[in-house]
């Protein structure tokens, strides 16, 4: 069904019977699943076999260079052919590392070399996989069916982020082939789902490769403030607030709770947006949303100075659900806010840019962390961040009315 048609679903069974959407989550779902424990397996095969941590920030480094060089060229491609193709290349590209490595590992071929080889075949695929994903999604579901595909996508990425590393992890039991073994296998079926796609397809008349194309997706972003609004949020949120890098030193020095709770921390606000992914996909936020998404934003705020102050295991953690459930709030009004507003030939590259700004975000984030950290202890770089995300979120209310006064997803601002 392509956005065009003219149910206009208003309930979460709807949302179900919508075949070509839930073969497209189910291909994420799977995907992701298997990406998450690829990952998992990469990071421990890397470090048993060179025992450095500078080898295994080499490998995040080699995934995070080529995603960022190739995100607006894979926004133009995306643009101008068949996204559901260039998807399951993508599943069959990642499928193709698993069986390599599992090769490798039987035949005792497996090396530092190889392992960093891969981790850059994964970051150029990275490239066109998240913004082919976002753009194709509008194109399966009517525009009042949005904001709630957008929010059960999202429960499906955080269930797959939770499941799959936990998965790989038992897996290991078996031995390293098996996990790639099992990688390999979902992402051939996460492939074989998506090329049963069927959607409305119109081929995007051919035009030059140009530094004008290939940056048509900033220009867009720049001169329509509601996007603009809504991306920068997300980006100096993450920027500022985020407080992942500085949960080992919590755990050990400040909670005293060790490993055990290191991995409660970090599985905290998976677990709070997965829980709020799943209320929105019920009762998605329909009024005010401009409000909400800024309202979110500074929640998240907060959240992160109650953790930097809490001296107590239970506050911070629900410290961090809480703040997930307010960052999953802002991604789904942000995510689906952002698609309703870019014209169909634009989404590739649009969702490419905002995959530079949630992936230097992040990477950026854990930075600012760490040196803030050095001059300010712990505390005071998450509690300065924490209060810093509140300060951007009420200055958002006066740089971007436009955002700020929306009231449907769908329609303007509020009269």
């Amino acid at each position: 069904m392509s956005a065009a048609a003219p149910a206009s679903p208003t309930r979460f069974t709807d949302l179900t019977r919508e075949r070509p959407f839930m073969q497209l989550w189910g291909a994420r779902l799977l995907g992701t699943a298997a990406s998450q424990m690829l990952l998992v397996a990469i990071g421990w095969h890397m470090y048993d076999l060179t025992r450095s941590a500078w080898d295994l920030g080499l490998v995040g480094l080699y995934q995070f260079v080529p995603a960022l060089l190739l995100a607006l060229l894979a926004g133009h491609v995306i643009d101008r052919h068949h996204r559901g193709r260039i998807l399951a290349a993508c599943f069959a590209a990642q499928a193709a590392v698993a069986l390599v490595l599992l090769l490798a590992v039987r035949g005792g071929h497996d090396t530092r070399a190889l392992l960093l080889g891969v981790s850059l075949v994964l970051g150029a695929v990275r490239a066109f996989q998240m913004p082919a994903q976002q753009a194709l999604t509008p194109m399966l579901v009517s525009p009042a069916m949005l904001s709630r595909a957008m929010a059960f996508s999202s429960a499906g990425l955080q269930g797959a982020i939770i499941g799959g590393p936990a998965l790989g992890g038992l897996l290991f039991v078996a031995g390293m082939p098996v996990v790639y073994g099992m990688a390999l296998v979902l992402f051939a079926l996460a492939c074989a789902l998506v090329l049963r796609l069927r959607y409305v397809y119109t081929p995007a008349p051919r035009e030059p490769v140009t530094v004008r194309t290939v940056l048509a997706g900033v220009d867009f972003i720049w001169h329509h403030k509601p996007v603009l609004g809504a991306v920068s949020l997300d980006l100096f949120a993450v920027l500022l607030g985020g407080a992942v890098a500085l949960l080992p030193i919590y755990a050990r020095d400040i909670l005293h709770a060790g490993p055990w709770g290191l991995g409660l921390l970090r599985s905290a606000p998976a677990a709070g947006a997965l829980l709020t992914s799943i209320v929105l996909t019920r009762r998605p936020i329909e009024r005010r949303v401009g409000r909400a998404l800024l309202m979110a934003v500074a929640l998240f705020g907060v959240c992160m100075v109650v953790f930097g102050l809490s001296r107590s295991f239970v506050v911070s953690m629900v410290a961090l659900v809480v703040s997930g459930g307010a960052d999953m709030v802002n991604m789904v009004i942000r995510q689906t806010l952002v698609q309703l507003e870019t014209p169909d030939a634009m989404r590739g590259r649009v969702s490419a840019v905002t995959s530079i700004f949630i992936g230097a975000s992040n990477q950026l984030g854990e930075f600012e962390s760490g040196a803030t950290a050095a001059l300010l202890g712990p505390i005071g770089s998450v509690v300065l961040g924490g209060a810093g995300t509140v300060l951007v979120a009420l200055g958002w209310f006066r740089l971007f009315p436009t955002l700020a006064q929306r009231d449907r997803i769908d329609a303007g601002p509020r009269s």
